[in-house]
């Protein structure tokens, strides 16, 4: 087949994907989207760029040796950045590099690969490359500027051994000083796209191994949950290049649009993170308990329950919320309490704690979750 299909896998699968359609040296043919219920595609290569935000990517400095001795190295170099057991992660690797150089690499949830491949098969498509998108994009000319374009909702970042995807407002953040040099021009990055599809610069179903069961309803779920697998890849780069500051300034901004989320009447607020999680985090432990006095003494009494050693001295509800007096063995054992009352829907917040003759009596609040 000399044709090759260019496909931008899309933020959800409810929407359509893009899709170019390339000759054998890379120019443009058709322009179009595949989406759900739509004729049947032709058959002939396919390369899918997938959202570069899911991907760990680094370069490394790796031993000779077969692929899977290779991966294996690479998963240990990267064992404090990653979150879950090697069987459930994928490694691919660019191409060979020259002694004493750093071999790019990138790993990416099994079950987030499969489900990119089931989305694609819902739409009669098969992949036979996977690229992130923000490898797309060529390395900077200077060393301290970055390449940056936008796909999907993220805007992919480019530097020197350096390549992720992040949310556009953290840009600057993460460019810490250094230039941003923006490709905005829709031909420029059609023809990144066309250079990558003909010689792309790692496959991720390369590492991918044998199948795996992923959620069949859709893409985007499997995704949130491989997500967890890996650490960010935008904390990683930031935590080894030490920007602390982005790393709080992010945690600060996902913490504000969450509470903004829960308590839309926040928004029309002065915009203040710390204010605004603050008020949220006031107003979910002080907000009833789902379900009422009733509920929330059954929900402590069987947490109480389920903790050895512990007991539940007191329980009052009044117009300030309900109150209880819990003793217990140990210190994590209120952390278990807090686990269970959660599972339940309701929070329990300690408002005191003192040690009593070898025990530990907490004076707690049962609020919302």
């Amino acid at each position: 087949m000399s044709r090759i299909r260019l496909i931008l896998i899309p933020p959800s699968a409810a929407l359509p994907a893009s899709c170019l359609t390339l000759d054998a040296q890379g120019a443009v043919l058709t322009r179009g989207v595949v989406e759900l219920g739509g004729p049947q595609p032709e058959p002939m290569r396919t390369v899918a760029v997938v959202p570069g935000a899911d991907v760990l990517i680094r370069w490394l400095d790796l031993p000779s040796g077969s692929p899977a001795q290779l991966a294996a190295a690479a998963l240990h170099h990267l064992r404090d950045d990653l979150a879950a057991p090697a069987d459930r992660l994928s490694v691919a690797l660019g191409p060979v590099v020259a002694a004493g150089e750093r071999r790019l690499a990138a790993v990416v949830g099994r079950s987030l690969v499969q489900a990119w491949g089931d989305y694609l098969s819902s739409l009669g498509l098969k992949a036979d490359v996977m690229i992130p998108d923000s490898l797309i994009l060529p390395e900077p000319a200077q060393e301290e500027a970055l390449n940056a374009a936008v796909f999907g909702a993220d805007l992919a970042l480019r530097g020197r051994e350096l390549a992720l995807s992040v949310q556009p407002d953290l840009a600057e953040a993460v460019a810490a000083g250094r230039m941003l040099e923006r490709i905005g021009r829709a031909d420029e990055i059609e023809r990144l796209l066309c250079a990558a599809a003909l010689n792309p610069p790692i496959n991720l179903l390369a590492g991918a191994g044998r199948r795996v069961e992923a959620d069949r309803r859709g893409w985007k779920r499997a995704g949130a949950l491989a997500a967890a697998l890996i650490v960010s890849p935008l904390i990683l780069t930031l935590a080894a290049a030490g920007h602390d500051e982005w790393r709080a300034r992010d945690a600060e901004h996902r913490a504000e649009a969450a509470a903004r989320r829960a308590f839309p009447d926040m928004a029309q607020e002065p915009r203040n993170g710390a204010d605004a999680v603050a008020e949220a985090t006031r107003r979910l432990t002080t907000a009833p308990p789902p379900g009422g006095p009733t509920a929330a003494a059954a929900a402590l009494f069987a947490a109480v329950e389920g903790v050895e050693g512990a007991e539940l001295d007191s329980l009052t509800a009044d117009e300030d919320g309900v109150h209880a007096t819990v003793t217990y063995a140990a210190y994590q054992d209120l952390d278990a309490l807090q686990q269970a009352m959660a599972a339940k829907g309701m929070s329990l917040t300690d408002e005191s704690t003192v040690d009593d003759q070898g025990k530990v009596v907490s004076e707690v609040r049962v609020g919302g979750a």
